[in-house]
Protein backbone atom coordinates (compact mmCIF):
# COMPACT_ATOMS: atom_id res chain seq x y z
CA UNK A 1 0.00 0.00 0.00
CA UNK A 2 1.02 3.58 -0.58
CA UNK A 3 -0.63 6.85 0.34
CA UNK A 4 -1.16 8.91 -2.79
CA UNK A 5 -2.23 12.55 -2.68
CA UNK A 6 -4.44 13.62 -5.60
CA UNK A 7 -4.89 17.37 -5.90
CA UNK A 8 -7.72 18.67 -8.06
CA UNK A 9 -7.18 21.74 -10.22
CA UNK A 10 -9.35 23.66 -7.73
CA UNK A 11 -6.87 22.78 -4.97
CA UNK A 12 -9.04 20.20 -3.23
CA UNK A 13 -6.79 17.44 -1.92
CA UNK A 14 -7.54 13.73 -1.47
CA UNK A 15 -5.16 11.33 0.28
CA UNK A 16 -5.96 7.67 -0.29
CA UNK A 17 -4.29 4.32 0.24
CA UNK A 18 -3.63 2.60 -3.06
CA UNK A 19 -2.66 -1.05 -3.40
CA UNK A 20 0.82 -1.87 -4.65
CA UNK A 21 0.62 -3.02 -8.26
CA UNK A 22 -2.36 -0.83 -9.10
CA UNK A 23 -1.87 2.15 -11.36
CA UNK A 24 -2.19 5.66 -9.94
CA UNK A 25 -5.24 5.98 -12.24
CA UNK A 26 -6.90 2.84 -10.82
CA UNK A 27 -6.35 4.20 -7.31
CA UNK A 28 -8.15 7.40 -8.28
CA UNK A 29 -11.04 5.67 -10.03
CA UNK A 30 -11.58 3.09 -7.26
CA UNK A 31 -11.62 5.85 -4.64
CA UNK A 32 -13.93 8.22 -6.55
CA UNK A 33 -11.32 10.96 -7.03
CA UNK A 34 -12.69 13.63 -9.39
CA UNK A 35 -10.51 14.95 -12.20
CA UNK A 36 -9.25 11.67 -13.66
CA UNK A 37 -11.72 10.49 -16.28
CA UNK A 38 -9.87 7.35 -17.43
CA UNK A 39 -12.12 6.87 -20.46
CA UNK A 40 -10.05 4.02 -21.94
CA UNK A 41 -9.60 2.23 -18.62
CA UNK A 42 -5.82 2.31 -18.82
CA UNK A 43 -5.34 1.08 -22.39
CA UNK A 44 -3.04 4.03 -23.23
CA UNK A 45 -5.25 5.44 -25.97
CA UNK A 46 -7.14 8.45 -24.58
CA UNK A 47 -4.98 10.62 -22.30
CA UNK A 48 -7.86 11.38 -19.90
CA UNK A 49 -5.84 10.30 -16.88
CA UNK A 50 -3.25 13.04 -17.33
CA UNK A 51 -1.61 14.28 -14.13
CA UNK A 52 1.31 16.47 -13.13
CA UNK A 53 3.75 14.66 -10.86
CA UNK A 54 4.95 16.85 -8.01
CA UNK A 55 8.53 17.91 -8.81
CA UNK A 56 9.96 16.27 -5.68
CA UNK A 57 8.68 12.89 -6.92
CA UNK A 58 9.84 12.98 -10.54
CA UNK A 59 13.17 11.27 -9.88
CA UNK A 60 11.43 8.47 -7.96
CA UNK A 61 9.04 7.55 -10.75
CA UNK A 62 9.96 5.50 -13.78
CA UNK A 63 10.29 7.66 -16.89
CA UNK A 64 7.52 7.47 -19.49
CA UNK A 65 8.00 5.05 -22.36
CA UNK A 66 7.74 6.18 -25.98
CA UNK A 67 4.00 5.38 -26.40
CA UNK A 68 3.17 7.43 -23.31
CA UNK A 69 5.37 10.33 -24.46
CA UNK A 70 3.60 10.33 -27.82
CA UNK A 71 0.13 10.40 -26.24
CA UNK A 72 1.19 13.13 -23.80
CA UNK A 73 1.79 15.41 -26.80
CA UNK A 74 -1.97 15.42 -27.43
CA UNK A 75 -3.21 16.18 -23.90
CA UNK A 76 -4.34 19.59 -22.69
CA UNK A 77 -1.52 21.69 -21.21
CA UNK A 78 1.33 19.16 -21.16
CA UNK A 79 4.40 20.04 -19.07
CA UNK A 80 7.75 18.46 -18.27
CA UNK A 81 6.21 16.71 -15.27
CA UNK A 82 3.14 15.39 -17.14
CA UNK A 83 2.36 11.70 -16.90
CA UNK A 84 -0.52 9.42 -17.73
CA UNK A 85 -1.55 8.01 -14.39
CA UNK A 86 -2.54 4.70 -16.02
CA UNK A 87 1.14 4.11 -16.74
CA UNK A 88 2.39 4.77 -13.21
CA UNK A 89 2.41 1.63 -11.08
CA UNK A 90 2.13 2.06 -7.33
CA UNK A 91 4.84 0.57 -5.15
CA UNK A 92 5.78 1.07 -1.50
CA UNK A 93 8.54 3.41 -2.73
CA UNK A 94 5.84 5.80 -3.97
CA UNK A 95 4.28 6.17 -0.52
CA UNK A 96 3.55 9.90 -0.26
CA UNK A 97 3.40 10.54 -4.03
CA UNK A 98 1.64 13.78 -4.98
CA UNK A 99 -0.09 14.26 -8.33
CA UNK A 100 -2.09 17.24 -9.53
CA UNK A 101 -4.86 17.22 -12.09
CA UNK A 102 -4.98 19.65 -15.00
CA UNK A 103 -7.87 22.06 -15.46
CA UNK A 104 -9.39 19.77 -18.13
CA UNK A 105 -8.72 16.28 -19.44
CA UNK A 106 -8.46 15.30 -23.08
Amino acid sequence: MANITYIEHSGASHVVEVEAGWSVMKGAVRNGIPGIEAECGGALVCGTCHVYVDEQWLARTTPPEDAEKELLESVSAPCGNSRLSCQMLVSPELDGLIVRMPEAQG
